[in-house]
């Protein structure tokens, strides 16, 4: 009897072994694969981008950076218009945030976010920039088409006071904002990275914006 009972024993373990086995089969085989990881092609998405990208990242840095500091030399004077102190605070506002963007696609993309000569504000840019031929505007300043400041440009701002400097201000500014916007359009037309175009987008709206107030604050001063 306990051969017997010892044979039924073991063959009821077997079995149980081997449905153990199918439904672990089974669970394998019914589990849905997991999903891509998000994160595995967000780096390809980020890293697609062409030159022209890089570029006007690199030049409209020192661009934004050279606006903030004519924003904070009016900011810093007395008896300037409210509306040119409105102005020159939105300028900072909007454009602080913007320079440490495109810094980040730029360390993103592996490429440095400076160029040689273009690091600090009111210094000359290199010739044959990315501007299309022609697109070279008038009265833009030391920089034609990108609309820089020259060392000159930028000593008489700091030298100007009250309604003068307001004056000053404005002008200069507008010539400033026009070259970005040269610069953003052709980032829209032939750049490849999206957000890059969005940002240039961005600022061809909000910059002719504030290019159409400071031509409307102009002659009231």
């Amino acid at each position: 009897m306990k051969s017997t009972n010892s044979v039924v024993v073991g063959v009821a373990a077997v079995a149980a072994l081997l449905a153990l086995g199918a439904c672990s089969e089974a669970t394998t085989e019914q589990a849905p694969p997991s999903p891509p990881s998000a994160s595995t092609s967000a780096p390809a998405q980020a890293q697609a981008h062409n030159n022209v990208d890089a570029m006007f990242a690199q030049h409209m840095i020192p661009h934004h950076q050279q606006a903030i500091e004519m924003s904070d030399m009016i900011l810093g004077k007395q008896g300037i218009d409210t509306r040119v102190i409105e102005l020159a605070k939105q300028i900072k506002n909007a454009q602080g945030p913007e320079i440490e963007q495109m810094k980040g696609w730029l360390t993103e993309w592996g490429m440095p976010t400076t160029m040689p000569g273009m690091d600090m504000p009111g210094h000359s840019m290199p010739s044959g920039s990315m501007m299309p031929s022609g697109s070279m505007s008038p009265g833009m300043g030391a920089m034609p088409g990108m609309g820089m400041m020259s060392p000159a440009d930028m000593d008489a701002l700091e030298k100007a006071q009250g309604v003068a400097a307001s004056k000053l201000y404005l002008t200069q500014m507008i010539s400033h904002h026009q070259g970005a916007i040269d610069m953003a359009q052709n980032e829209a037309k032939n750049g490849q990275s999206q957000a890059a175009v969005d940002l240039a987008k961005s600022i061809i709206t909000s910059q002719q914006k504030e290019i159409d107030t400071m031509k409307s604050i102009l002659p009231t001063l």
